[in-house]
């Protein structure tokens, strides 16, 4: 990495952006909301949820199980793999992650208002969304690949 002086700062202040986010929630935890909302976005496996969040499995196992109890998440069979269940967001889960991304953006909508350039800001923080996934996927491969070095 770089040695940038800002560096520190601007980590401190995705995690002060986080909590600000975080105190908007009502009816989520944060790692609810992260969890419901990978799942609404197409990760449909809680092994690809756990990689892309950077989560164990018995914390993604805790907070799905939380989820579906509370009929925001439902597990689903897939058809032709009797081993494999698929997570989906129940419309409520829906409802529930809509009221928590508009609460979301009223706040952040705070902090957007107040800055000379918006626009950068958001493209900025939308740019790294893919440097976090291609990690989770990185993640992912080593994890899937350590029990088969492991069998030899």
């Amino acid at each position: 990495m770089q040695d940038f002086p800002d560096v520190i700062d601007a980590a401190r202040t995705v995690i002060r952006l986080s909590r600000m986010f975080e105190r908007a929630f009502t009816d989520l935890s944060l790692a609810h909301y992260r969890v419901l909302a990978a799942v609404a976005a197409g990760d449909r496996q809680a092994s690809r949820v756990a990689a892309r969040l950077a989560l164990a499995k018995p914390t993604i196992s805790a907070s799905v199980e939380a989820l579906c109890q509370r009929g925001l998440l439902v597990r689903e069979q897939v058809s032709g793999d009797q081993r494999t269940v698929a997570l989906r967001v129940t419309p409520a889960g829906e409802r529930v992650l809509a009221d928590t991304e508009a609460a979301m953006l009223a706040r952040f909508g705070q902090v957007l208002d107040r800055l000379p350039d918006p626009a950068t800001a958001v493209r900025t923080l939308a740019d790294i969304a893919p440097v976090l996934d291609a990690l989770a996927d990185e993640r992912l491969a080593t994890r899937l690949a350590a029990p088969a070095q492991d069998a030899r």
